[in-house]
């Protein structure tokens, strides 16, 4: 596995992975890619980038000076999550902000020659670090959303929503760490989204202006501008539940030594050792705030799904793994 001192190799490993799923957005409106086992796919690495693309779509990172990767897990109703975010100081991540729709040219940097004349609108979400946009090379849905232009999408009675969901532009997700795009269609209002690359764009999240879900323990002055999500154990990248498989779990671990923040690797590390020892709850001090309480239930679903032997296991869950609660609740998470 790449070391933490090289992050583009490390993302070009997982992009490689059949089973690792990427990300790039902000909390509220997110791209994701991933692909199939068999699907055609074409990679690219080369000046201080990769990317890979399919005909559903594609990813592009770039090297950044300041990207920084941060490696975490959190506690979900049924077990955990864990992903590792692209993060870029404050300072530096914002992109255009936005808020009208706005017609920025043709996309010369689409991930695919075929659709290089294609025009890129921004739909002016204001969002901080990532331009929401969509792409067309119809002639006729072009003069139609430029009509809207200089708009808020959400203005009443602005039809720029209703021609791009009848129209199915490609979707064009862009950061200062890269870009995703998507070509599959949109689905209607209150259906289900389709398998591999597909984007989610929820008003509701987004009046809050986050950067990102409360439940990701990302360092102060740092914002998540991508993620990836490196095989689960328990999950396949469909979210569908499978037997426990140790060299998924074995190596996000690893990854999480090398990119995690290190309090909590260490807090980590020290209930582990405790309950594999056999010593009861009340023979730790415990920090008390909520990514450290995370932390703790985080190590004791994976000690039962490893199936350790311990005769304290049963009190430290008892005492420290409360029944789901709203610390858990992560409206995007479902969505990955």
């Amino acid at each position: 596995m790449a070391t933490a001192d090289d992050p583009i190799a490390f993302l070009a490993d997982q992009l490689a992975e059949v089973e690792a799923g990427f990300s790039l957005g902000t909390f509220g409106a997110i791209a994701e890619f991933m692909r199939d086992a068999g699907e055609p796919v074409s990679f690219v690495q080369g000046d201080g980038a990769i990317g890979a693309a399919t005909a559903r779509g594609g990813l592009r990172v770039l090297r950044h000076p300041d990207m920084r990767l941060i490696a975490s897990e959190s506690p979900t109703t049924e077990s955990w999550s864990h992903r590792v975010a692209l993060c870029l100081p404050h300072l530096v991540c914002a992109m255009n902000g936005r808020t009208e729709l706005t017609e920025t040219g043709i996309d010369h940097e689409a991930l695919r020659e075929e659709d290089r004349n294609g025009v890129l609108f921004d739909l002016g979400l204001g969002t901080l670090q990532v331009d929401v946009c969509i792409r067309s090379a119809d002639p006729e849905v072009v003069s139609l959303l430029r009509s809207y232009a200089g708009k808020s999408i959400f203005t009443p009675g602005n039809d720029a929503m209703r021609i791009i969901l009848a129209t199915n532009p490609h979707r064009v997700f862009l950061s200062r760490v890269g870009r995703a795009e998507v070509s599959q269609p949109i689905p209607p209002p209150g259906g289900q989204s389709p398998s591999g690359p597909h984007t989610h764009l929820l008003p509701k999240l987004l009046v809050h202006g986050r950067t990102h879900a409360a439940t990701e323990p990302v360092p102060d002055g740092w914002i998540p501008c991508a993620h990836v999500y490196p095989p689960h154990p328990l999950r396949d990248q469909l979210g569908r539940k499978r037997p426990f498989r140790l060299d998924y779990h074995d190596a996000f671990q690893a990854v999480l030594e090398g990119y995690g923040e290190a309090d909590r690797v260490a807090l980590k590390r020290r209930v582990v050792e405790a309950v594999v020892a056999g010593h009861g709850p009340s023979t730790l001090t415990l920090p008390d705030d909520r990514f450290a309480r995370a932390t703790v239930r985080v190590a004791l679903r994976q000690l039962q799904a490893l199936q350790r032997p311990s005769p304290s296991l049963a009190q430290w869950l008892a005492d420290h793994d409360r029944a789901a609660s709203t610390e858990d609740e992560d409206p995007m998470e479902a969505l990955h």
